[in-house]
């Protein structure tokens, strides 16, 4: 391993842990320059099982022959920058880590139409923009069997480091593309997409039209893309009279909805394909 010791974060080739920001990481004018960080052993090692390819370290002395032995292993040719606990800990969100950051190269876009080829059940994400949301969305759809996510081009970047790590890496296990490149492409075009490929569109929302989310017609429809609405006002008008259904949750006590990622994890599960 190529183990560079460091005594402080100011060093030039640190910057991608230390100074860059994720529109930065990002690279959107070279997006095969575009990289992303990938935090704790488990993390990395679920994005190294997904292929992505790792360019360098940064971690305590102590995890080179501990927690991150197995994930190092697995990255020759990586270079391994370390430095003493007190250096790393003015790091900020240092203590989230779990000791371990990991710089990759961010993978290549796909195509929805690539991933949803034999796809039934697809989550679709309208101007979802909380990064926390973004990543407890993806862990729900892959634990509930989703099998895409697509995303409005207004929606947080799946790939920013809080949405990594709250999606604990399934953000690496369950394929996901965006519907379009500017926000004029959604939601007219991005819907035209989803019904070209024989979806049914669900939009989730309160509306007088909405249905019940144990309605057996939702249940019956063989390709499904189930639409969760930014965080604040939900679905657009817009989206909602372009779906093929309005379907809402039942719900007691006069709450009258849930969080987006709440009310994903419950429409992922209740509209599964059985």
């Amino acid at each position: 391993m190529n183990i560079i010791e460091i005594t402080d974060l100011n060093a030039p080739e640190l910057a991608v842990y230390t100074r860059l920001t994720e529109s930065q990481l990002r690279n959107k004018l070279e997006p095969e320059k575009g990289i992303f960080i990938a935090e704790s052993p488990k993390v990395i090692g679920t994005a190294l099982d997904a292929g992505c390819e790792p360019l360098s370290f940064l971690m305590e002395r102590r995890q080179i022959e501990g927690p991150a032995a197995g994930v190092l292993a697995r990255c020759p040719g990586a270079v391994v920058y370390t430095a003493d606990r007190s250096v790393l800990q003015t790091l900020t969100g240092y203590a989230l880590t779990r000791g371990v950051l990991c710089a990759m190269r961010r993978p290549a876009p796909r195509r929805a139409e690539e991933l949803c080829r034999s796809a039934s059940r697809v989550a679709v994400l309208e101007g979802i923009v909380d990064s926390t949301n973004i990543g407890a969305i993806f862990r729900s759809a892959t634990a509930l069997g989703v099998d895409a996510v697509l995303l409005s081009p207004s929606c947080c970047d799946p790939l920013c480091r809080r949405a990594v790590r709250v999606s604990m890496g399934t953000v690496f296990q369950v394929p996901w593309a965006t519907l379009g490149d500017t926000p004029a492409d959604w939601p007219e075009k991005g819907m035209d997409r989803l019904h070209a490929m024989g979806f049914k569109t669900a939009a989730m929302a309160l509306d007088d039209r909405a249905v019940s989310i144990d309605d057996p017609a939702l249940q019956a429809e063989e390709r499904l893309a189930i639409v969760l609405g930014t965080e604040g006002d939900g679905l657009a008008h817009s989206t909602i009279a372009r779906c093929d259904y309005t379907v809402m949750i039942p719900m007691q006590h006069g709450v009258d909805s849930l969080n987006v990622a709440a009310a994903g994890a419950v429409a992922f599960w209740e509209l599964r394909k059985r």
